[in-house]
């Protein structure tokens, strides 16, 4: 049976240590994996070359990676932010613009009034609106 005396304060900080070191390492690994299957300038080939690299030799091959395609990694994920950054702008701007359900079930109402649409097309587009 262990015991809290058994295992003394230093090997439970060393054991917090190493765990934080290996959970470091995962994220690593997943980053750089995520990164070259992300890659457009690249074709199948090298990414399996990449991975099998990573996986076969782990320190040599992410440490290589970093050393060859570093900069590149880190300019892929700005560009991937700004361009998620953008879409969520103009998704914003659309929405914004649009004036909601209200604005819909106006415009319904004045085509109603225009006599352009029925009463059972105006009850139609109300309820989309609404829903």
């Amino acid at each position: 049976m262990l015991l809290a005396a058994d295992y003394p304060f230093l090997d439970v900080l060393w054991t917090m240590i190493l765990f934080f070191f290996w959970v470091a390492w995962i994220w690593v690994l997943i980053m750089i994996l995520s990164d070259v299957f992300r890659r457009k300038d690249v074709g199948a080939g090298k990414k399996v070359l990449w991975t099998i690299f990573v996986i076969a030799l782990p320190f040599i091959g992410v440490l290589a990676y970093l050393l060859i395609n570093g900069d590149e990694m880190a300019d892929r994920r700005v560009s991937e932010a700004q361009a998620a950054q953008a879409q969520f702008d103009q998704y914003v701007r659309e929405t914004a613009s649009s004036g909601g359900a209200a604005a819909e079930i106006e415009k319904a109402k004045s085509l109603l009034d225009s006599g352009a649409i029925s009463q059972d097309e105006f009850d139609a587009i109300k309820s989309k609106a609404l829903a």
